[in-house]
């Protein structure tokens, strides 16, 4: 399947110790652990379905950095075609669904997802984030770097 059918982020918040990721816990299934994803709506872009999503399933504002990798998976004995990207915390808003939601850091998050293909999506995530310097403490790197990538 090529066309992209669904959209997810792997949003990234910066702290003293590095960055961390979110994740939600699956609808309908207690204690599985995912990055927030949902359908694209007719005429909407990719990127703001991901925007979207994070809000509704983890009341959590997020700003597109840059477009990860698709995976193509089965929901429901349907295939499906999900465009990630990686997304900068902006904030918190309202949740309109009630999930759990966990902040974590790098190897915890890849311990919490089940899924190999979410494993490599983090990774590849994890990746694009720049290396710190022995100089420049990694998170004041990162935020440098976003708001350059940003035009911010």
């Amino acid at each position: 399947m090529s066309r992209t059918t669904h959209a997810g982020a792997v949003v990234f918040r910066l702290t003293r110790k590095g960055p961390r990721y979110l994740l939600v816990e699956a609808s309908g299934r207690r204690g599985r652990w995912v990055f927030p994803k949902g359908h694209v709506e007719d005429g909407e872009a990719a990127a703001d379905t991901a925007r979207r999503e994070v809000a509704e399933e983890a009341g959590v504002r997020a700003r597109p950095v840059r477009r990860l990798r698709r995976v193509a998976q089965k929901q429901g004995g349907e295939p499906i075609s999900i465009v990630y990207f990686l997304m900068a915390y902006a904030g918190r808003t309202a949740a309109s669904e009630e999930r759990r939601i966990r902040w974590l850091y790098f190897d915890e998050a890849v311990e919490a997802l089940d899924l190999g293909k979410s494993r490599r999506v983090l990774r590849s995530a994890n990746r694009m984030l720049p290396r710190a310097t022995a100089k420049t403490p990694a998170w004041r790197r990162i935020a440098d770097w976003l708001m350059k990538i940003a035009n911010l």
